[in-house]
């Protein structure tokens, strides 16, 4: 099973109308910093803060086309992915259900309320989370929309690659988050279709970075989730991982991980140089470069994928009030 240029397309004028085209512009202090053309692409800007509004619309449509949504969908989450399905879902009239663990921000959670979303609270990781998303599609025949192994989403995800092509028509370098490899085999299969020289680097967090562990490994593997300032990253990719695990492997070129200190760096830096709050996740592809972990060799693009961080924790972050004391 793989996601093809054509599905990303099909996605992208599936989706048109329920998602922004968030504008990707110059970084001056990184392309400074690196010796080439850097530039950011403001995915945090989307309607719910990031980019999972893509694939969560993708999947809804194709399920309110086939009729396989008329019970509703359900969905375990970090954050970001319940968010935007619950926005999708209201788009389409139908109920939404988002199961997370107690490791997830609170601001998040109250945002999915607030767009009319069932929130359930389950465990202590998203395996967690994910059992109770299996109890209700067995028991009230909801549909599942999973955060990222599924091919509509991947192909959602996908359209944010056609428009880093778009944009940086030569581009070399696309430094692109990593968790469960929704997002990041998405981009890479646009990418690399358009522009097959293009290097595409996956980032996470050191602190429980299961699809690195699982690329080490040779097959997916289960890992200790743990807090973390990139929480978004957080969670397992599935010992039955059926399509992203594969497509990260083919597709991307490097993987790097970053500390806790790396990323709060990545923040502050957006927020002194581009005055933009993202969350720990939507860093990391800058803190990558802040940190020489990526040296890039030609026109790069960095992902801000998200932008849901909690502002108190923002606040204390960008105060360095750690460092201060």
């Amino acid at each position: 099973m793989t996601v093809t240029l054509s599905d990303i397309r099909a996605a992208h004028t599936r989706i048109a109308g329920k998602v922004e085209r968030t504008p990707t512009l110059p970084s001056p202090s990184l392309s400074e910093l690196c010796g080439v053309p850097v530039h950011l692409k403001l995915e945090h800007r989307q309607t719910t803060g990031s980019f999972k509004l893509r694939g969560a619309s993708n999947a809804v449509a194709l399920l309110v086309e086939s009729g396989a949504g008329a019970r509703g969908v359900v969905a375990a989450s970090t954050g970001n992915h319940g968010r935007a399905l619950a926005h999708a879902a209201k788009l389409a009239g139908i109920r939404a259900t988002i199961c997370m663990s107690r490791l997830v921000p609170e601001n998040k959670v109250s945002e999915i309320r607030r767009l009319g979303a069932e929130v359930r609270i389950v465990g202590k990781s998203q395996d967690d989370a994910q059992e109770e998303v299996a109890r209700l599609v067995a028991s009230e025949g909801m549909a599942m929309v999973p955060p990222f192994d599924d091919p509509a989403i991947v192909a959602g995800q996908g359209t944010l690659g056609l428009e880093i092509v778009e944009d940086v028509p030569d581009v070399q370098t696309v430094l692109i988050q990593l968790s469960g490899g929704g997002l990041a085999s998405g981009v890479a299969a646009a990418v690399k279709a358009l522009r097959q020289s293009a290097r595409i680097v996956g980032v996470s967090m050191a602190r429980g970075a299961a699809m690195k562990a699982s690329l080490d490994a040779g097959r997916p593997v289960q890992v200790e989730e743990l807090e973390t300032l990139a929480d978004s990253l957080g969670g397992g990719i599935g010992l039955d991982n059926r399509l992203t695990f594969a497509m990260c492997r083919d597709l991307l070129d490097d993987v790097v991980l970053l500390s806790e200190d790396e990323i709060a760096e990545g923040i502050r830096h957006v927020y002194a140089h581009q005055r933009e709050v993202v969350e720990g996740a939507g860093a990391v592809g800058v803190a990558a470069l802040l940190t020489g972990k990526v040296k890039p060799n030609g026109p790069t693009v960095a992902v801000l994928s998200g932008g849901n961080i909690d502002m108190a924790l923002h606040r204390k972050i960008v105060c360095d009030e750690e460092r201060a004391a």
